[in-house]
């Protein structure tokens, strides 16, 4: 994976630690009251969108091209503007949309920068909670709450007797599918909400999770923040996981690779 300068990893993680801070108050100031539902799969099943996701993104946007006005640009909901550059912002406005519309405070707002389509800086920050994680670098990554700002790592010693494991699959697989990984299912006992599975893995606080059906808006704010704190993040086949899908995150190799086999019978 791309490793960017340390004068532009200063440069970027500023700008995302300035950007966090930035949304929790326009969360608090302008989206923090009723707000309009709508479906995005129109009766072919239940994809919302709200009026705040489409506030939240038009003020990400705004904010990268005042600083950016170069750079390449991806949202969920506003699709992409193209430049020559080399630098794409990837904005999910709120991960966890559903989490939102029922009042659960663990969606968040999710933005990475892709250097070469490769994501090297990401943000996750959940203002209800307020805190926010991010890395600094391909090596250091952080959890901020209030003025307190402290390194996360993933707890990369637990043994697979001990792995604490968060799982959904939201529908990605079907019940038979599930028949077939009866281990997995018996691993599952802890709660997977959103990003927050992803960025407690990171902070050491569970040691795998997996969910189903990642799009890229889901998954690559999150990847740099898992690597720098040490963690492993595939597909379910064992492919890039810039590619989205079906995401495995672990925190060690030994771990990984008896994952990846457990799940080996519903990737085929």
């Amino acid at each position: 994976m791309p490793i960017l300068k340390s004068t532009e990893y200063k440069i970027y993680s500023k700008f995302l630690n300035n950007l966090a801070r930035k949304l929790t108050r326009f969360y608090y100031s302008k989206l923090n009251k009723p707000f309009q539902v709508s479906n995005k799969k129109r009766g072919r099943g239940y994809d919302p969108v709200t009026s705040a996701d489409k506030a939240f993104e038009k003020f990400i946007r705004k904010e990268i091209l005042k600083k950016f006005p170069n750079h390449q640009v991806s949202g969920e909901e506003f699709g992409q503007k193209k430049t020559k550059s080399d630098f794409t912002w990837i904005i999910d406005p709120i991960d966890g949309t559903r989490s939102f519309v029922i009042g659960n405070p663990t969606w968040s707002n999710l933005i990475s920068l892709n250097y070469k389509d490769n994501p090297v800086l990401g943000l996750a920050n959940f203002p209800v909670l307020k805190k926010y994680y991010l890395n600094t670098s391909n090596k250091l990554a952080f959890i901020v709450e209030g003025k307190k700002r402290k390194k996360i790592k993933v707890n990369k010693k637990v043994p697979f007797s001990n792995i604490k494991v968060a799982a959904a699959f939201h529908g990605g697989i079907s019940l038979n599918q599930q028949k077939k990984i009866p281990k997995i299912l018996k691993l599952m006992q802890f709660p997977c909400v959103d990003a927050l599975s992803y960025a407690h893995l990171a902070e050491g606080k569970v040691d795998v999770v997996i969910q189903c059906g990642n799009k890229i808006w889901d998954i690559h704010p999150l990847i740099p923040i898992i690597d720098a704190a040490g963690g492993i993040v595939s597909t379910w086949k064992n492919e890039n996981a810039i590619k989205a899908g079906d995401i495995l995150v672990t925190t060690n190799k030994t771990i990984h690779k008896r994952l990846l086999k457990l799940l080996k019978p519903v990737t085929k």
